[in-house]
């Protein structure tokens, strides 16, 4: 099964079904979430919203299987053993561990593709051996959780910015994923009204490498696809610089003034590749 991605990934908790086909409509991708967003008392009514939207062959869902993650619970607890016993009663194979720690957990995720969410100490130190298992198809990282796993009280300073040690989380779990030749995806932005600084946080998670972001309420998926889709003159100019670099036919050679060499070129491939070129 092709897994389609795309940039937006939207939350939809897994207990309310009423609201799951309107995230896929509104996002990329859909990440049913049977971990926080569900109280621990609701959680086996939630798989069963899961089950209950199957068609009546048990194979047909109201969401598309290749859009769909589901985010169970961590590995090692109970609820990860019974979410694992539904989903293997569905067509959904894409999962998002939940507080993935070690590579042999990923083991116990066999037949599934993961978005390993690397979201404590353990799991951001643990996050290359992870990335490199065959079945993990992506890092995402997480930030309150993991200043929660340190014993701190906050991921983020007065000013909105990231605290040193979580931004140096998440350039662990991005370089992680790309070294391994996986998808990285950026935490989500807990300040929902905030969609400048959303937009600016997502700006420099397209720049720095990340595949994709996650949101948390469907009025982030906007401002996020917007980040990622360059503009007509960001296009424009791309496509010059290759232009320019197939004619040119040597390793570096000057574009508007500029010394390019291979990395400027990647950029540019890169930028057409958000376009859809």
């Amino acid at each position: 099964m092709t897994f389609l991605m795309g940039p937006a990934l939207l939350f939809c908790p897994a207990d309310r079904p009423e609201r799951y086909q309107k995230a896929a409509d509104r996002a990329d991708t859909v990440i049913v979430d049977l971990e926080d967003a569900v109280a621990p008392a609701d959680k086996q009514r939630a798989r069963g919203a899961i089950l209950a939207q199957l068609g009546s062959a048990g194979d047909v869902p109201e969401l598309d299987p290749s859009r769909t993650i589901i985010r169970i619970n961590p590995a090692g607890t109970e609820e990860f053993e019974k979410d694992l016993h539904c989903l293997r009663h569905t067509p959904y194979r894409h999962v998002m561990l939940a507080k993935a720690e070690s590579a042999e957990q990923l083991r116990e995720l066999e037949g599934f593709s993961v978005i390993a969410l690397c979201e404590t100490a353990a799991g951001i130190v643990n996050a290359p051996a992870i990335a490199a298992e065959p079945n993990v198809l992506g890092l995402m990282w997480g930030a309150e959780d993991l200043i929660a796993s340190l014993g701190g009280t906050s991921s983020r300073t007065d000013d909105g910015g990231y605290r040193a040690v979580a931004l140096h989380a998440r350039s662990t779990v991005l370089l992680a994923a790309r070294a391994a030749g996986k998808e990285a995806v950026d935490s989500v932005y807990v300040n929902i009204p905030d969609l400048d600084g959303l937009a600016a946080e997502s700006r420099d998670a397209v720049a720095s490498g990340f595949g994709s972001k996650a949101c948390i309420h469907p009025n982030q998926v906007a401002v996020v696809r917007e980040a990622y889709a360059p503009s007509e003159e960001e296009v424009a100019t791309a496509r010059e610089l290759l232009e320019a670099a197939a004619a040119a036919g040597t390793g570096v050679f000057q574009f508007q003034g500029k010394m390019i060499d291979g990395p400027i070129l990647k950029h540019a491939e890169a930028t057409l590749r958000r376009a859809g070129h």
